[in-house]
Parts: C-alpha cells; sequence; structure tokens
C-alpha cells in the first residue's frame, strides 16, 4: 500500500486504467461498497501502508490491484493472515474472484484460503511430504489432515 489515494492505489501506478476499470476491480475484490463510504471515497488518501483502512480493506484492494493488473501468475503469501472471521470470509471471496484462470502460488497457514486450489504441496523442514487435493490430503491421516483438524477444531471452539 502507498501513502496515496484508494484509486491510484488499484491503478498501481498504470496511468492508463480508467476509473471504470478501477471500480469494476473494485466491485469484483468485493471493496466497493466500503471505498464508498470513505470520507473523499476513490480520492481517499490512506496514510503509510495503508494505515486508515483495516487489514480485510486492505487486503481487498491489494486484490483489486491484481485483478485490474490481469497478471497471468500470482504469488498470495499469506493473504488472509491476521484477519477477522468475517474479513477472512470477504478476502477468500474476492480471492476466488482473482484466482479464475490463472496461476497461482498459494503460502497459507490457514488451510482454509486454499480449500478449493487443484493441487496442495504440504512442507515440513523444508521438504515436501504430501502433495494432493484439499480433499485428498484430508483423507490420507496425514499432517495436512492433523492440522486440518486442528484449526477446525480451533473455529469451533471460537464460534461457541
Amino acid at each position: 500500500m502507498f501513502h496515496t489515494t484508494v484509486k491510484e492505489n488499484i491503478g498501481g501506478g498504470d496511468a492508463e486504467a480508467t476509473d471504470q476499470q478501477i471500480e469494476t476491480a473494485a466491485r469484483a475484490a468485493s471493496v466497493h461498497e466500503e471505498i464508498l463510504a470513505l470520507p473523499s471515497g476513490y480520492d481517499t488518501v490512506i496514510g503509510e501502508r495503508g494505515d486508515r483502512l483495516s487489514g480485510g480493506q486492505r487486503q481487498r484492494i491489494t486484490i483489486a490491484r491484481a485483478i485490474l493488473k490481469n497478471a497471468p501468475i500470482l504469488l498470495l503469501d499469506e493473504a488472509t493472515a491476521s484477519l477477522d472471521s468475517e474479513s477472512e470470509q470477504r478476502v477468500h471471496r474476492a480471492l476466488q474472484q482473482l484466482m479464475k484462470d490463472r496461476t497461482v502460488l498459494v503460502v497459507a497457514h490457514r488451510l482454509s484460503t486454499i480449500r478449493d486450489v487443484d493441487r496442495v504441496v504440504v512442507l515440513d523442514g523444508g521438504r515436501i511430504v504430501e502433495q494432493g487435493t484439499d480433499q485428498q490430503l484430508r483423507s490420507a491421516g496425514g499432517l495436512y489432515a492433523r492440522l486440518s483438524e486442528i484449526q477446525q477444531a480451533g473455529l469451533a471452539e471460537g464460534s461457541q
């Protein structure tokens, strides 16, 4: 995030990006309505590293930038880290839009972030210990399945 406007952050320095393209990307990232609620809408200066935004808003504005850029390959590193459950769900919906029809490498400890990917590679101590789909790995009973059970138990406790 840059110390400039929401519009310029989504545009990512692309002087040719139109207001309509920026708005379309923001809508796809599920952040348009929240941008409109900011003091100056898309012209709101968001501060250093996006200080004036919530974590979820920062993530979704970054996702909007990636949607606008339309890169064929993306690297997402802990895209839902440090988010509350509601923000995580919004970011997850935006990520589903972003990940369509492109190659995406996702680094994640929250397994909910990767449940819909084509292939999961599990690393432990820098070594590949498992590979497969989410469902295959849950059924296999290995490290991924144990981590999944721990996270599910944590979610169940948090909802009580």
